[in-house]
């Protein structure tokens, strides 16, 4: 056993970004615990979770940050985007304005995270409440021709309530953050400064289920 070399093991930090309600928080809820919630409590600042996923020889353990999309948090995004490996633009599909947003909700990142090169930063973009399909206003087709206008950013279709997509849509998201994460020589980045920061927020005792 001794002979059998150990797998890398990385720790990557992903964003998820987007207008209230699109239903950041019931995505991250849905990967990590398998749950969705009826009942939503809007995001208080930031909150993360984590999950480990195997990729190829590398163990990766994803801390997925998911932060308010109400506007009085905006100015807090620095404190958390800052060393971010992957970030996940979120909309509704019922919700025209949020997918509208999209641009804003991108460039706002790109200003506060500060990353070395913003021109090739990877993004992925989720349209969720695709389970609402009589509510549906906007398309594949638009939101995809919105992505290859901006990098050609991997884009997944997904409901967090039925969980359809999720899983395919996270490990894209995970393989993105490896790549971006690129030094083998340091798998664990720290995020020590981001954890504490976190504990400033309220926290409440049931769990938040939206935003």
């Amino acid at each position: 056993m001794s002979g059998i070399p150990r797998k890398k093991a990385y720790l990557l930090k992903v964003i998820f970004i987007g207008d209230p309600n699109v239903g950041k928080t019931s995505l991250i809820n849905q990967y990590t615990n398998k749950r969705f919630c009826n009942y939503y409590k809007s995001t208080v600042g930031a909150d993360f979770m984590t999950k480990s996923i195997v990729i190829e020889d590398k163990v990766v353990t994803l801390q997925i940050w998911d932060t308010a999309g109400c506007e009085r948090f905006h100015s807090l995004g620095t404190a958390f985007y800052r060393g971010a490996d992957c970030c996940v633009l979120t909309f509704d599909v019922t919700n025209n304005v949020s997918f509208k947003k999209l641009d804003s909700w991108r460039d706002e990142f790109l200003i506060q995270a500060n990353p070395q090169d913003p021109k090739k930063f990877p993004f992925v973009l989720l349209g969720n409440k695709i389970d609402e399909k009589e509510k549906r206003t906007v398309s594949t087709q638009r939101a995809e021709l919105w992505c290859q206008k901006n990098s050609n950013m991997p884009y997944f279709e997904v409901s967090a309530k039925n969980n359809v997509n999720i899983e395919k849509a996270f490990y894209e998201i995970a393989k993105t953050a490896l790549k971006n994460s690129g030094s083998d020589d340091s798998p664990f980045p720290e995020f020590n400064e981001n954890i504490k920061l976190e504990q400033i927020f309220e926290n409440t005792t049931e769990k938040k289920c939206s935003c």
